[in-house]
């Protein structure tokens, strides 16, 4: 009979997910019976006894998992947390979830009123440049806090979130091959470190290619992402359009630039035809059914999602905090549609 000393080994020998595991010894009912009854008959083969007293002092705790948003409005955010909603239940935890809307004083509300519930962690993916980093600070030392999506220097056990270096150079090295080096289109004030870490990737790259940078920022806060857009495109489409391709930021800016280039007349395109080419990045879950559809680079949800559950459960299973601070950056996909 075969020693297994860790719950992960255990699962890896059962051939489910450690997750699945652990609810099983939470509720064994939980599980599915086909689950079940492969974890029994490895229980039967291994040398394995799980930790009674580990288990029974994370049953004092609330099965509730915080996740926090800057905005559920945002499909973006809202396909983030519909998928790690979903890992959540399958473990056999309880989600909550909260949005800041954008709102840096409602974000602090919702960490007071979760600290006051004593959840058993929280996931989430802050406002970032006007969050009150102090307050956001304070919280994750008094509850087992992973960072998604928007990363702030010392908040948060661990972060797992889209290398936004590659989302800028996949776009633009797919520009410069088909058309010519782009020109750069976003908020004057950006939201998210996000948005800062591609503007700053977009001016390395260009000089790189030994091209001047050319920015076209609009002045604008907030998450009107599509109205800072239209108004910003209408500017510069009113100059004239421009002699390369454009790459939004993001893709809820572009569709706000494809509303103000059908005002003005703009053809929008990879044909011929066409008068100018756009490119953005995210893969916002509506971007494919834009007129035309918007070529964008696109995050691996699931990848995000997943890494983010797995690591707040095992840290919740540890009952102590990570050793070690990690950042994980997933490579983005590059989808290729008709509007470039």
């Amino acid at each position: 009979m075969s020693q297994i000393n860790t719950m992960e080994d255990f699962a890896k020998a059962c051939g489910v997910s450690r997750p699945t595991v652990s609810k099983y010894f939470h509720d064994a009912s939980s599980v599915r019976p086909k689950t079940r009854a492969k974890i029994e008959e490895a229980l039967e083969r291994y040398d394995y006894s799980p930790n009674i007293y580990a288990i029974n002092q994370n049953r004092k705790l609330t099965k509730t998992i915080g996740i926090v948003v800057p905005h559920l409005a945002d499909p973006f955010f809202a396909e983030m947390a519909r998928v790690i909603e979903a890992k959540l239940l399958d473990a056999g935890m309880s989600p909550a979830m909260y949005s800041a809307y954008g709102d840096p004083r409602k974000e602090v509300e919702i960490l007071d009123g979760l600290r006051a519930m004593k959840p058993a962690g929280v996931l989430m993916a802050p406002l970032g440049e006007i969050s009150d980093r102090r307050a956001l600070e304070k919280f994750a030392k008094a509850v087992p806090t992973i960072v998604f999506d928007s990363r702030i220097e010392g908040f948060g056990e661990a972060f797992i979130g889209s290398d936004n270096g590659s989302f800028i150079s996949q776009t633009v090295d797919y520009l410069v091959r088909v058309a010519a080096p782009p020109l750069f289109f976003d908020m004057a004030t950006p939201a998210n470190p996000n948005a800062i870490a591609r503007r700053d990737h977009y001016v390395r790259l260009m000089d790189k290619l030994g091209v001047e940078p050319q920015i076209f920022s609009v002045s604008g806060r907030g998450w009107k992402f599509e109205e800072v857009g239209f108004r910003g495109a209408l500017d510069l489409l009113s100059q004239g359009v421009p002699d390369r391709p454009v790459l939004c930021s993001n893709d809820r800016l572009a569709m706000g630039f494809l509303a103000a280039a059908y005002e003005k007349g703009v053809r929008v395109g990879r044909l011929p035809t066409d008068d100018l080419q756009l490119a953005s990045n995210d893969d916002h879950p509506l971007s494919r059914y834009t007129c035309p559809p918007l070529t964008t680079a696109a995050h691996d949800y699931d990848a995000v999602a997943g890494l983010s559950v797995r690591m707040l459960l095992e840290r919740i299973e540890q009952g102590s905090p990570l050793r070690q601070y990690k950042a994980t950056f997933f490579q983005p996909r590059l989808a290729l549609r008709d509007s470039a």
